[in-house]
């Protein structure tokens, strides 16, 4: 009989990594027309949510997720192309809202930074590489012996 609990239990274990992510979405939020919703799904999916910020709003519980889902939909319904609504929210969040950041001049920083210090990095290696070695200094001559072993025996 534990034997069978233990394979009921894995069973259940690995359906559940298994399964996708959960989305916070609610029926009553979903659009009748299937076309708009798997777009609205979509757009949803590129959007973050401002409270959870690692999350989506199709994904998170938060009350300002399900706004933005209701507000989506409702841009959807009025007409809006995908490129609408995603200016629509920018313009009323920031592009922070974006998961994925718009390549523009404002993010190029963002964007060119990691290729950036790469260069930078590989650069710094080339030129330390080349640099010349120390040079060596000469020794004593004679007579700068014969006064520091005076010094030396003067103390």
């Amino acid at each position: 009989m534990s034997m069978r609990r233990f394979l009921a239990g894995l069973m259940l274990g690995l359906v559940l990594l298994a399964s996708g992510g959960a989305y916070a979405v609610k029926p009553g939020e979903m659009l009748s027309d299937p076309e708009l919703e798997a777009r609205a799904r979509s757009l949803s999916a590129g959007l973050r949510c401002m409270v959870c910020q690692n999350q989506s709003i199709d994904e998170s519980d938060a009350d300002l997720a399900r706004d933005l889902r209701v507000l989506v939909r409702d841009r959807l319904k009025a007409g809006d192309s995908d490129k609408q609504v995603i200016d629509y929210v920018v313009s009323r969040y920031g592009e922070f809202v974006l998961l994925k950041p718009r390549f523009e001049w404002r993010t190029a920083l963002l964007w060119g930074a990691p290729v950036l210090l790469l260069l930078v990095g590989g650069a710094f290696m080339v030129l330390a590489a080349r640099r010349p070695k120390a040079v060596e200094t000469p020794g004593l001559s004679a007579d700068e012996k014969a006064k520091l072993d005076a010094i030396l025996k003067h103390d």
